[in-house]
């Protein structure tokens, strides 16, 4: 016992002069993780006092998600046009619209029709079955089914799309349907809560939590289906994977602040980076093709890069001779003939800095704000040139020039099929052998001739039995023409084809 005493009183003895050392050093050295150090600073750092979470109410997202599950369908795209035949190349959309992964793809001549060729998601926007979705999820669908959470199924009818934001409007015939409303997107902030809400990997009903990661974010996915791709996205960190295409991002009390549109990823799935079309922007295009049947959309017809781009910048100071430095804004590069800001006075060399009192720090955010004006919408918009800042009131045009708002009637038909059209050359008339026909370029991914598998550079023979040689027969062809039309084409390869379609 005498020897466990001895133990315990060196113990003790320790144990004070471990304390009164402590004690003097807070006291003398004034340690600044003990004290009171709000205001305190040692060198280069600055410490504060960690109270830590005690107290703090973690989120609970149990009614938002029981909310927005109800407002989001499963979408099943059967179409024959959506083949792989012999496909070699990487789309990447693929993993995220749910297609097989590169393992499971094989040649196939034939795709059943009754069999669907891609499943994604859409969201319920109103209760007499409006449906948004992505573009993509339904691109080329001959037969579009939806079901809903409830398990009931429905054929939907295709109200418009708009490529250049990658969202398409569908129509379910029913009513006193559960709907999600709209937020302001505009008003959302990097670190809010969000839900990511659809049907993954087949997985209904399927809501995962996270933030707000960053906002006007491009990717560059757009690009291969749209010559004008609006890309402000905003990303979010929430669990996205195949199938999401199309859903609801949501936010902490389940009403809708974007459309789950692309991942960012090695592999094709979850890694973090998940991206959605802003809510405002998708209620402005929903809008437009009830409206109008198509998306009114400004165009300010200038090209240019971020002068926060550095190689961009140092490549434009090589080329030109300058000394620009990096910043934020747009610098204006080219402007397209006839355009709404050359028409106004903006000149090549201009940069701009605001649009409507908004800051412009990239072009994904330029042409987020111009893209989601119409023809005729007026905007301000501040350049900086040399040293001096020059305001502008510009009139937006359409692509075509016009400040006139057009409905789906006023198309041409070049504009119904979705290309343009070059007489052939004599050289290419000698080569395929033939004195008549028309080279198919700026072909349109909702154009119907893409729709009927036609692609750029093909050479179109025949419209309903008749030749052409110009888009000027084109147009005189297919003028106040309604119902079915026939046309012949020719591929790379001389290989000749005859297909149809209705221009209603």
């Amino acid at each position: 016992m005498k020897k466990y005493t001895g133990y315990l009183l060196v113990g003790l003895v320790s144990s004070m002069t471990t304390l009164g050392g402590f004690y003097l050093m807070s006291d003398n050295a004034n340690v600044p993780f003990i004290t009171n150090a709000n205001n305190q600073k040692n060198g280069d750092f600055e410490f504060v006092d960690y109270k830590g979470n005690y107290g703090y109410d973690a989120p609970n997202f149990v009614e938002a998600s029981s909310k927005a599950i109800h407002t989001v369908v499963s979408i099943k795209n059967y179409s024959s046009q959506r083949q792989r035949q012999n496909q070699q190349y990487f789309d990447p959309f693929d993993f995220f619209f749910g297609q097989p992964d590169q393992q499971q793809r094989r040649p196939q001549q034939q795709q059943e029709q009754d069999q669907p060729s891609g499943m994604g998601s859409g969201v319920i926007i109103s209760q007499d079955g409006y449906i948004v979705t992505n573009n993509h999820v339904i691109d080329g669908a001959s037969k579009i089914e939806v079901t809903l959470n409830n398990q009931k199924s429905y054929t939907a009818e295709l109200v418009g799309t708009d490529p250049s934001t990658d969202i398409a409007l569908l129509k379910i015939t029913e009513k006193g349907l559960p709907f999600t409303k709209f937020v302001n997107s505009d008003g959302i902030n990097v670190g809010d809560w969000v839900l990511a809400v659809g049907n993954p990997f087949g997985l209904t009903s399927t809501v995962t939590a996270g933030i707000v990661s960053a906002k006007g974010r491009s990717i560059n996915i757009l690009g291969k289906n749209s010559e004008s791709p609006i890309e402000s996205f905003i990303q979010t960190d929430a669990a996205i994977n195949p199938g999401n295409s199309g859903g609801a991002l949501v936010n902490a009390n389940g009403d809708l602040i974007g459309i789950n549109t692309a991942i960012s990823s090695p592999t094709g799935a979850y890694s973090g980076y998940g991206f959605a079309v802003p809510a405002n922007l998708v209620k402005k295009v929903v809008e437009d093709i009830k409206a109008y049947g198509i998306v009114q959309r400004g165009y300010l017809g200038v090209k240019g890069f971020d002068l926060s781009n550095e190689d961009a910048v140092k490549q434009y100071n090589k080329q030109f001779k300058k000394n620009i430095k990096t910043d934020n804004g747009v610098m204006v590069t080219e402007l397209v003939s006839k355009g709404s800001a050359i028409d106004s006075g903006i000149e090549e060399g201009d940069i701009i800095k605001e649009v409507d009192g908004k800051p412009i720090t990239s072009f994904s955010s330029l042409s987020f704000i111009i893209g989601s004006k119409r023809p005729g919408d007026k905007v301000d918009i501040k350049v900086q040139r040399g040293n001096a800042t020059k305001s502008y009131s510009i009139t937006l045009k359409d692509a075509k020039g016009s400040t006139k708002v057009r409905s789906k009637a006023d198309l041409t038909p070049s504009e119904i099929l979705g290309a343009e059209f070059d007489p052939l050359t004599e050289r290419q008339k000698d080569s395929f052998g033939i004195n008549y026909g028309v080279m198919v370029k700026h072909l349109e991914s909702s154009g119907k001739l893409a729709i009927a598998g036609v692609q750029n550079e093909f050479i179109i023979l025949t419209i309903n039995d008749k030749e052409v040689s110009s888009q000027a027969d084109i147009e005189k062809l297919l003028k106040n023409h309604k119902g079915r039309v026939s046309i012949k084409f020719a591929d790379y390869y001389g290989r000749i084809y005859t297909k149809g379609f209705t221009m209603d």
